[in-house]
C-alpha cells in the first residue's frame, strides 16, 4: 500500500543524506517534497500541514543543523513524527473482565463480517473461547457467511435468523455466551451503503443492550479519505474505541492509515492483510513508519516465521542441515512454510535496506520461479528427492515434462541444491570445530 509514498519519501530524504551540512532552506525544500508526497498519497490536508509543521519545528533547531550528522537527525525526526501520526504505539484490546464484549461497526462492504471472523480466530489462537453473534439481518447471506466462517474456524456462532430485531439478537447472544462459558463475545452489526439516522439509532441501542468493552470501526483502506470522514461520524455517535483497517494489502495510496488516528483520535488496532481468515495483524505504528522509510521490519518478519514454523520443526531442520541430511523434501517443505508467511516481495521488504538495494540493482521478486521450483520437486519420485544423484538425463527429461518446465530449469535447481548441500556440510564441520575450506573460507572471510 505505501509503496508510492515510501519511494518518494526515501528519495527526498536520500538527497539530504548527500549533503554534508544542512541549511534551513535545504529542510524547507525537502519538506515541500514531503508535503507533496503525502498529499498525493491522499493524506488529509490538515494532517499534512500539522505533520510538516512539527517536523520543521524540530528539524531547523540549532542542535540538528549543527550536528555532525544532520541528515540522519532529520530522518529520525520524520520517523518519529510518522510513528506519532500512525498512533505512537500498539494499543491492545481490553480483555480484562471476561466475558469481554466487542462490537464491530462500519459501512456495508467494509469487511465487518470477515473481520469479525478474523478477530475471533486471532483471539482463539490466544487461548480465548470466542462467540460470534450474527446481528446483521439486512444484508443477504450475512448470517450464513458468518456461520460458514465459524464452521471453518471451529468457532461458535449465535444466530436467530433474519426476521428478528438485531437488539434482541445481541441480548440473547450475550446471555448464551454467559451460559456456555465464552470469555469473548464479538457482535457483527449491520452496515449501510451510507450513514443514516436509522442505522445509527440501532447501533446505539445495541451498544446500550450489551455494554461493549470495545467498539471497533471497520474501515476500508481502499476508500481513502472517505473512510476517515465516515470513521469520524461513527466516533461522534458511538465513541468507538479503535479501528480495524481492511485491505491494507491492496494498492491504495495509504492516506486513510496516515490520517485516521489524527482525525478521529482513535488508534488503529488491527489491519487486514488479505482475504484469508488468518490475515489479520496487530497494528504496530513504529514498524509501519520504519517500512515507509525503508528501514525494514525485522520484528514482524520474525513473528511471521515463528507463526509459520514451530520451534520443534526449526530444531529438526537445524540438525538435518548440520549433519548434511537435508533433502529436496526438506527444501520443498521450507518453500511451503515461506508461502504461509505471505507474499515474498512483502517479506523481503521487511529486511532493512532491501528497498534501496532493489531499486539500485533493478531486483525483481519472481513468485512464479518459486512455483516452478515447487513443481519440479513435486514431479520427482520420493527416491529422487532423497537422493538427487540418481537423476540422470532421462529422469531429468521426465521431471521437466511433468512440471511444465525445461530440462535446463531442472539442471539449474539440482546444481544449486548440490552447492547448498556442500555449504551445509562445511557448516556442519565448523560446528564440530574443523577449519573451513575453499569457498566457505572465502565466504566467512
Amino acid at each position: 500500500m505505501f509503496q508510492g509514498l515510501a519511494e518518494k519519501l526515501q528519495a527526498t530524504l536520500g538527497k539530504l543524506r548527500s549533503r554534508g551540512k544542512l541549511t534551513e532552506q535545504d529542510v524547507d525544500a525537502a519538506l515541500r517534497e514531503v508535503r507533496l508526497a503525502l498529499l498525493e498519497a491522499d493524506v488529509n490536508y490538515k494532517v499534512v500541514k500539522s505533520f510538516t509543521s512539527r517536523v520543521k519545528e524540530r528539524a531547523v533547531g540549532e542542535e540538528v543543523l549543527k550536528s555532525l550528522t544532520p541528515a540522519q537527525q532529520v530522518v529520525k525526526i520524520v520517523h518519529d513524527e510518522l510513528r506519532i501520526l500512525l498512533g505512537g504505539q500498539e494499543v491492545s484490546l481490553k480483555l480484562d473482565n471476561p466475558p469481554t464484549t466487542i462490537m464491530l461497526v462500519g459501512l456495508q462492504g467494509s469487511g465487518k463480517t470477515t473481520s469479525t471472523a478474523k478477530l475471533a480466530n486471532h483471539l482463539k489462537k490466544k487461548g480465548k473461547k470466542p462467540l460470534m453473534i450474527a446481528a446483521d439481518v439486512y444484508r443477504p447471506a450475512a448470517v450464513k457467511q458468518l456461520q460458514v466462517l465459524g464452521e471453518q474456524l471451529g468457532i461458535a456462532v449465535f444466530s436467530m435468523g433474519t426476521d428478528q430485531d438485531p437488539v434482541n439478537i445481541a441480548k440473547a447472544g450475550y446471555s448464551h455466551a454467559l451460559s456456555h462459558g465464552h470469555d469473548v463475545i464479538l457482535c457483527d452489526t449491520a452496515g449501510r451503503l451510507h450513514i443514516d439516522g436509522e442505522m445509527m439509532d440501532e447501533l446505539v441501542r445495541i451498544k446500550s443492550a450489551i455494554n461493549p468493552a470495545e467498539i471497533l470501526f471497520v474501515a476500508d483502506a481502499m476508500t481513502g479519505q472517505d473512510a476517515v470522514n465516515v470513521a469520524a461520524t461513527f466516533n461522534e455517535q458511538l465513541d468507538v474505541s479503535g479501528i480495524i483497517l481492511t485491505k491494507l494489502d491492496g494498492d491504495a495510496r495509504g492516506g486513510a492509515a496516515l490520517s485516521i488516528k489524527e482525525v478521529t483520535g482513535k488508534p488503529i488496532k488491527f489491519v487486514g492483510m488479505g482475504e484469508k481468515t488468518d490475515a489479520l495483524e496487530v497494528f504496530h505504528p513504529d514498524r509501519v513508519a520504519s517500512r515507509i522509510l525503508g528501514m525494514g521490519d525485522v520484528l514482524t518478519l520474525i513473528e511471521k516465521a515463528e507463526s509459520a514454523i514451530s520451534e520443534e520443526e526449526a530444531k529438526k531442520l537445524g540438525e538435518r542441515i548440520i549433519t548434511a541430511q537435508f533433502t529436496l523434501d526438506d527444501f520443498l517443505d521450507q518453500l511451503q512454510q515461506i508461502k504461509k508467511m505471505g507474499p515474498l516481495d512483502q517479506l523481503l521488504g521487511m529486511i532493512p535496506g532491501f528497498s534501496q538495494a532493489k531499486k539500485m540493482q533493478g531486483f525483481q521478486v519472481d513468485e512464479g520461479q518459486l512455483k516452478s521450483i515447487e513443481a519440479i520437486i513435486q514431479s520427482m519420485t520420493p527416491q529422487e528427492r532423497s537422493n538427487p544423484d540418481i537423476i540422470d538425463g532421462s529422469r531429468r527429461r521426465r521431471i521437466a515434462t511433468g512440471s511444465g518446465t525445461k530440462v535446463q530449469d531442472v539442471n539449474r535447481l539440482l546444481k544449486q541444491f548440490k552447492q547448498a548441500k556442500q555449504m551445509m556440510r562445511q557448516l556442519g564441520a565448523l560446528d564440530k570445530g574443523k577449519k573451513p575450506k575453499g569457498k566457505m573460507r572465502s565466504f566467512l572471510q
